[in-house]
């Protein structure tokens, strides 16, 4: 039965041994109190990288974010090439012809020519009239794509803006984490000398002693599973940031967060207004519209004016020659041309261009739908998070004092370190729990986010 009066009471002081035993009954109690969390919060970090300028080097450093940069930008070059098809176009060109005999030709303005060898120089100017709308379309559908480039460069910067911060808070989580296992570690290898001690003057029972040490292994264990993790972590970190993967990172902490407050039908109307997808969506539509009215300009004519400006000649210089009066003069042509008859494969077109702008109006029902899917599931995590972390913050204050009351009793001798140990594992695992919630907590508000379409990032038209 424990002693009311304490371990000296039935020990003599003089003991050398004993006095042992107390230094590192001493320690340990010490320790304990020392490395108890106060309030959830530890050490900060240092501000080395907050959340915002992670966010900002993974936008500068990510790969897709500069494909898509450069895909706007070949979109606004098909944009300008197909401005300039509304303007004339010049062509020239030179032929030199070689006769087996002489060849007499009769023209009433060059005469009579009869040489072997004519050269001969044309430079034309053409000016497209009508087109059946095609030029138009065209030149819209291209504007079209460009709009496209630049919702899709956005898309790919908002899930870029996401992955950033998940990456952020799991290695905010794995350093958390790890402190943990490390305070575990050092608990029990302290708990390990006092059980040691005590067995070896009759106080421990040998079970005790050896299941101490067997927490203690575990405890090694997880601490070696938790290290690994956060070296995974500060990887990724670095891969998101294309630096060194071996690269030292001190993340500014956050251990505060913001109550949920949003409603789910103010999250779903948000979703539909703000999601970039939608306005892809819209936009896909209205190109789909566009190819219709495209793919009938073969219904019309085309209709073109063309002014030619000719030289021939005898020699290489196109300055006449022996037969030739003029060997310069000029005309102009007005052209027009309709395929009128194609056996249907102008309305075989129609067609399917028809059929893929009802594919489009369903794949935009569709997305509605799987939006609709998306943010109810991150709002349900972002609210059972939440919770999480209000329940865990409550049961820490009790597992903190819980381990209290069993260290004054342990003191008094009237609780084991079975008792103090289990105390202590209940405190590290609560810890655990509210690291884990903490951080799952900003993730899925970054998820959300997303979801909504959160945040706009708007893509500059000059680039």
């Amino acid at each position: 039965m424990p002693n009311p009066g304490g371990i000296s009471a039935i020990l003599p002081l003089s003991s050398n041994r004993y006095r042992s035993l107390f230094a590192s009954i001493a320690f340990f109690c010490m320790w304990l109190t020392a490395a108890m969390p106060a309030g959830g919060d530890e050490t900060a970090a240092s501000p080395d990288m907050d959340l915002d300028r992670t966010v900002a080097l993974a936008l500068e450093a990510n790969i897709s974010a500069r494909i898509s940069s450069e895909r706007t930008r070949a979109a606004d070059a098909v944009v300008k090439a197909r401005r300039t098809e509304f303007l004339p176009t010049f062509s020239t060109q030179y032929g030199y012809s070689r006769y087996d005999e002489p060849r007499f030709t009769v023209d009433p303005s060059l005469g009579v020519i009869a040489s072997d060898e004519q050269y001969a120089w044309v430079t034309s100017v053409t000016q497209p009239l009508f087109t059946g709308f095609a030029l138009t379309t065209q030149y819209k559908l291209a504007q079209m794509g460009l709009d496209a480039a630049r919702l899709n460069e956005a898309l790919v910067r908002q899930d870029i803006v996401f992955n950033a911060k998940r990456i952020y808070f799991l290695l905010l989580q794995a350093q958390k984490l790890k402190v943990v296992a490390e305070e575990a570690v050092t608990m029990l290898e302290a708990q390990t000398e006092v059980a040691v001690n005590y067995h070896e003057v009759g106080m421990t029972p040998l079970n005790d002693l050896l299941k101490t040490k067997v927490e203690l292994a575990n405890a090694r264990q997880d601490l070696v599973a938790a290290q690994n993790n956060l070296e995974i972590a500060r990887a990724n970190f670095n891969l998101l940031l294309r630096r060194p993967i071996g690269t030292s990172v001190t993340p500014v902490d956050v251990l505060d967060f913001e109550p949920f407050s949003r409603s789910l039908v103010e999250c779903l109307d948000a979703a539909e207004k703000d999601r970039v997808e939608v306005a892809v969506a819209d936009l896909d539509i209205q190109i789909r519209e566009k190819e219709v009215a495209l793919t009938k300009k073969d219904y019309y004519p085309m209709v073109q004016v063309q002014g030619n400006y000719y030289k021939l000649g005898t020699d290489w210089q196109v300055d006449g020659g022996e037969g030739i009066s003029d060997s310069s003069f000029w005309d102009v042509q007005a052209q027009a041309r309709w395929d009128f008859w194609q056996w249907g494969k102008t309305g075989y077109g129609v067609a399917e261009k028809k059929s893929k702008l009802a594919e489009a109006r369903l794949s935009r029902t569709e997305l509605l739908d799987n939006i609709q899917r998306q943010v109810k599931q991150a709002w349900l995590k972002a609210d059972e998070f939440e919770k999480n972390i209000v329940t865990v913050q409550s049961a820490i204050d009790q597992a903190r004092e819980g381990f209290r009351i069993s260290e004054e009793l342990f003191k008094e001798q009237m609780a084991t370190s079975t008792d103090v140990l289990d105390a202590r594992t209940q405190l590290s695992e609560t810890m655990t729990r509210y690291y884990n919630a903490l951080y799952d907590f900003q993730i899925a508000m970054a998820a959300l986010d997303r979801a909504m379409g959160k945040p706009n990032i708007d893509i500059a038209e000059d680039q």
